[in-house]
């Protein structure tokens, strides 16, 4: 899913910077790859037809200036140009180390000055560290303005405004969390992976901010005593209860481990983001598009990494 801005527009008021949220706004699934933040693997990823990479920072070693290296080397020139948009074709999230327990803030800092679009948070399992992930992926806003959770994102944003193409100014108004903030362009993605997350799951999906949430069947299994036994009925028993509470509560649920052999399975069940490792990523692509025809501006698809 391309930005929604057509042709030409640039940065215009409703142009969509972030194409995973563009994708999910029109009501189709987003497909994004697990990568190192490495040079060559984003610079593949980069003339994909991905929506959204999402370098892995939680079981790699915790470096932005590897992180803004791999971003700039996402970045593919040529296709910019010739969308004349500056909505980046292929939308950079990252994963951070920091578990929701720990209610760290610096490490989402680090990345969102970096440039990223998107920040996933493992193992939230309560509403104040839902609150906690959100507050830490906004800026202090007016009173007025400010909505819920207030925002705790230090003040440096030069290094990701350049890299949006955006003056400071234009990058303030646009890099809050959506969809607390509907014109924002940051998402806050939760990962699900334990029974007492899944326990809380209805207040955690209240909190505003939280724009997505991704099972992490691995840690999930893990506790519930078959590892990486995905099929399991227990486990299979817990993964419905996050979707059924996602779909009462309207928000996109995102799987970690999507290949050829299990698309069409994952699509029905209604998960709404698509990730897999860049080895599986295209012919993954091919039968995503095949089940999920799109009309409109397409976006090249594609996670390593899983949960």
């Amino acid at each position: 899913m391309a930005a929604t801005g057509t042709a030409g527009d640039g940065v215009g008021a409703t142009s969509r910077l972030n194409g995973v949220i563009g994708a999910l706004e029109a009501g189709l699934p987003a497909f994004m790859a697990f990568s190192r933040p490495e040079r060559d693997e984003a610079a593949a990823l980069g003339s994909s037809d991905l929506d959204g990479v999402l370098f892995e920072m939680e079981h790699t070693p915790f470096s932005p200036r590897d992180l803004r290296d791999a971003l700039n080397y996402l970045v593919d020139r040529r296709r910019l140009v010739e969308r004349g948009t500056l909505a980046p074709p292929v939308t950079p999230f990252a994963r951070i180390p920091a578990n929701g327990a720990e209610m760290n803030q610096w490490q989402a800092k680090q990345v969102l000055d970096m440039g990223v679009y998107g920040v996933v948070w493992p193992h939230v399992a309560t509403v104040s560290q839902a609150e906690n992930a959100v507050a830490a992926c906004r800026y202090a806003r007016p009173v007025a303005l400010s909505g819920h959770p207030v925002g705790r994102r230090g003040d440096g944003p030069a290094i990701a405004a350049r890299y949006w193409g955006l003056e400071q100014q234009e990058y303030y108004a646009r890099a809050d969390v959506w969809p607390l903030n509907p014109a924002g362009e940051i998402m806050v993605m939760l990962m699900i992976e334990s029974v007492e997350a899944i326990d809380a799951l209805p207040e955690i999906l209240q909190v505003p901010g939280v724009g997505a949430i991704m099972i992490g069947e691995g840690d999930l299994s893990q506790q519930l005593g078959h590892p990486r036994d995905y099929d399991h009925p227990a486990v299979r028993r817990e993964v419905a209860r996050v979707l059924g509470a996602a779909a009462r509560a309207g928000v996109p649920v995102a799987h970690p481990h999507v290949g050829p052999a299990n698309l069409e399975q994952v699509l029905a069940a209604g998960f709404r983001i698509l990730c897999t490792t860049p080895a599986r990523s295209f012919a993954a692509l091919e039968r995503g598009r095949a089940l999920a025809p799109r009309d409109i501006a397409p976006h090249d698809i594609a996670c390593p990494g899983g949960g």
